[in-house]
């Protein structure tokens, strides 16, 4: 007996149903769980469009279609079909990220009509920890930003962005959506650094966070600290914020080839269990 499958895009009667799907994988989908979890499905509250991949009338799969074009939980055929959608649809994303398996396929799929990419990323390896190091002590001096330190943190948010991404948040718009998302984390109370004589030497953010897990995101260390350890007690100290009062599982994703991040989240206690996938524009 064949199978019948249908896409379409999501409504906001449809929030459990998503959600059900989202919450199957807490981890990998952190990111795109805490932004419905906040804004519902409503496109214009998302930022964005979310897709749904229906099999025998049941939701199984999902595309986050934004400003990034995210797989969930999607099968094979579900990649086809939300590939499908997004060709027709042309590119309106400045990302494609998820999990490296089926966004490797997404990609596969939409490379003929959508490439070249500025750069992809096709390994980078999910670290998860639920605990404290035992070894490592946590950076006293690491704490929550004020809102009224957003001219401190704003630098050192540009030139991470900027070596991470290789290129400028400040293009395009002049900024103003990336200090309005540098801004909401901080109100949040989820921007952590660590400040000597006004400067920043080591920042991260927690930058999605959900009941059941949170995600650090914008690790970044001065140029003139590195190798002196700020990376790991700096983690350390956002680690003991991320659990006491975020969520009980943290996690993040580093490039394959940054092998000293690597080593220094692994030390921290965080170990890998999967791989996303970056495809830039």
């Amino acid at each position: 007996m064949l199978t019948q499958t249908t896409t379409r895009v999501l409504e906001p009667s449809d929030l459990g149903a998503a959600l059900a799907v989202l919450e199957s994988e807490p981890v990998a989908n952190a990111f795109v769980t805490s932004r419905v979890q906040v804004a519902g499905l409503d496109p214009w509250r998302l930022g964005g469009e979310m897709w749904g991949w229906y099999a025998d009338g049941r939701l199984r799969s999902l595309c986050y279609s934004g400003a990034n074009l995210v797989p969930i939980c999607a099968t094979p055929e579900a990649v086809r079909a939300f590939a499908d959608r997004a060709r027709r649809a042309g590119r309106r994303c400045s990302s494609i990220v998820g999990p490296a398996e089926p966004t490797a396929l997404l990609w596969r799929l939409l490379e003929p009509s959508w490439g070249p990419a500025r750069d992809v990323r096709p390994r980078q390896p999910l670290m998860v920890t639920d605990r404290l190091p035992a070894d490592i002590r946590p950076d006293p001096y690491v704490r929550r930003i004020r809102k009224d330190e957003m001219d401190v943190i704003m630098p050192a948010c540009v030139a991470m962005f900027t070596e991470e991404v290789g290129v400028s948040p400040m293009a395009g718009d002049g900024g103003l959506l990336y200090q309005a998302r540098v801004a909401e984390l901080v109100g949040a109370g989820r921007s952590f650094a660590r400040i000597e004589d006004g400067r920043v030497v080591f920042k991260a953010e927690i930058g999605a966070a959900t009941t059941q897990a949170c995600q650090i995101q914008g690790v970044w260390v001065d140029p003139e600290f590195r190798g002196r350890g700020l990376s790991e007690t700096g983690m350390a100290a956002v680690l003991r914020y991320a659990l006491a009062d975020v969520a009980p599982v943290v996690s993040l994703y580093v490039n394959d080839y940054n092998t000293a991040a690597r080593a220094a989240y692994r030390r921290v206690g965080f170990e890998e269990t999967g791989a996303f996938m970056s495809v830039l524009f």
